[in-house]
């Protein structure tokens, strides 16, 4: 039997992600029995992510504050706070910060991809380096839970 996962505001091990952005790790799939992970991700103006998919996952993002530009499926639009986005398996997708900065929610079922996202990002700093899309491209190859299929679809923010 599970135990409860209670994460207040502000709690949880923050990791800087190579592709931009702080994640706050909430819940992980050894806490959840490999049925998903869950993350907190604090963006700036203008982190993008690469067009890419995840073969075996289902992504939901919640948008805390800010706003974003999706793209995926066919359909590109703009999310802000309250907003939801759920990404089916297999589903090709990018998106970018709009707003001067941007919290999203992030969970990932079941939670056999949280290797990408752990081993693409290192524990967080007061200041922390660039986007690094080739290290995220290596270890997307790496784990096989994410692949990046090329750059971000949008033109420049």
């Amino acid at each position: 039997m599970g135990k409860p996962i209670i994460c207040a505001e502000g709690e949880g091990e923050k990791r800087w992600f190579y592709g931009g952005g702080v994640h706050t790790w909430k819940a992980l799939a050894e806490q959840t029995n490999g049925a998903f992970f869950l993350f907190e991700d604090t963006l700036s103006r203008g982190k993008t992510t690469p067009l890419h998919r995840h073969p075996e996952q289902d992504e939901l993002v919640y948008v805390i504050e800010g706003e974003i530009l999706y793209s995926g499926g066919g359909v590109e639009q703009g999310v802000a706070r309250g907003g939801t986005i759920v990404t089916p398996r297999g589903v090709a997708h990018a998106f970018a910060v709009v707003s001067e900065s941007a919290r999203l929610l992030f969970l990932q079922t079941p939670g056999s991809g949280q290797a990408f996202y752990r081993d693409a990002s290192e524990p967080a700093r007061e200041a922390d380096g660039p986007v690094d899309f080739r290290r995220i491209r290596e270890v997307a190859e790496q784990t096989g839970a994410t692949e990046v299929l090329g750059p971000p679809p949008f033109a420049k923010p």
